[in-house]
């Protein structure tokens, strides 16, 4: 049941964000724009009912929470302001691990990374399998629209960046290969 609750958290993460959106104004930005501090680029770009943005593709690489983020990726914030997660654009490292980006339809149907409240990150996840603070974690595919209940290979940090769970490669401190395990603290 452990295990249940990272996926609950996220599922309730990203569908309050949808639930949220239906409360946000689209707009269409005719020219990139900087919106808060934010490099919007052109095209669609969300607002909340007092007027603070919502969400956009970003026209330039920036900072997003603690992570450096690739232009054309997808943030999505919280209504005061702070990220709540983004959809990379692409492939990128983020606090040096190489985290999936991209989607079939757009970088908005891709893999979330996620942030608590203060910026710091929550959740990730892998391109390949990787060595984090030690453990063995998965890679590959796996996915909110994959695998949503299961939390397929995300990758999960506590607020101070010690790894949370992950998806082990091979056999590791007592669990098998595949199995979610949560490193003592």
């Amino acid at each position: 049941m452990k295990s249940a609750i990272p996926s609950i958290a996220v599922l309730f993460t990203v569908f309050s964000a949808a639930g949220q959106q239906s409360q946000l104004t689209r707009k269409e930005l005719a020219q990139p724009t900087v919106i808060q501090a934010y490099p919007c680029a052109k095209g669609y770009t969300w607002f909340f009912p007092d007027g603070k943005l919502g969400q956009c593709a970003i026209s330039e690489p920036i900072a997003f929470g603690e992570a450096q983020i690739p232009a054309g990726s997808v943030i999505v914030l919280r209504p005061d302001g702070k990220p709540r997660h983004v959809f990379l654009a692409r492939d990128a490292y983020v606090l040096g691990c190489n985290v999936r980006g991209g989607g079939l339809l757009g970088p908005s149907t891709g893999f979330v990374t996620t942030f608590y409240a203060d910026g710091k990150l929550y959740s990730i996840y892998l391109v390949d399998d990787q060595i984090i603070q030690g453990v063995p974690c998965r890679g590959g595919e796996g996915g909110i629209f994959t695998d949503p209940a299961g939390g397929g290979n995300r990758v999960e940090f506590y607020e101070d960046g010690k790894l949370r769970s992950c998806k082990v490669t091979h056999d590791y401190a007592g669990r098998q290969a595949g199995q979610r395990v949560i490193p003592p603290r």
